[in-house]
């Protein structure tokens, strides 16, 4: 059986993304990696995030507008290969893969535990993200696994 690592990062929901990302900054030391349109991904390491800020507004759905707190959890996994081994690994069992997402340093794939709380299982290459900005998607692709 293939396991995660680590808890890579947590996804949280937050009504205002300057004091949230005021507060991480400067309570925490936290560093700001990356930004979106209505997110910001923040770490204490020099690569990726242990913390995704996405802030709520008028444009989502009524559900998340209701449902700040956290988004997903995020699970890393050693290599891409091991997230191909768990992306089967969850189908074999039944459990539903909702969504992939694709960068170009990383790849993620969406799920739900049986409460409906959302995970993510992702690999991440240091090497690509260093290299670069978050554009394209990642050089590989999952085989046989679909949403």
């Amino acid at each position: 059986m293939v396991k995660p690592m680590q808890l890579g990062h947590t996804n949280i929901r937050v009504k205002d993304l300057g004091l949230s990302e005021r507060f991480y900054t400067q309570a925490l030391g936290l560093n700001v990696v990356s930004r979106r349109e209505n997110g910001v991904n923040l770490s204490a390491r020099e690569h990726s995030q242990e913390l995704v800020l996405r802030e709520i507004g008028p444009r989502d759905k009524e559900a998340e507008v209701k449902s700040v707190g956290t988004n997903h959890l995020a699970w890393e996994m050693a290599s891409f290969d091991d997230l191909q081994a768990i992306c089967h690994q969850l189908m074999s069992t039944g459990i539903k893969l909702t969504r992939i997402r694709s960068v170009s340093y990383a790849v993620g794939v969406y799920f739900s535990d049986p409460d409906g709380n959302s995970n993510e299982v992702y690999f991440e290459d240091v090497e690509a993200f260093r290299r670069g900005p978050e554009e394209g998607e990642y050089h590989r692709k999952l085989e046989g696994v679909s949403v």
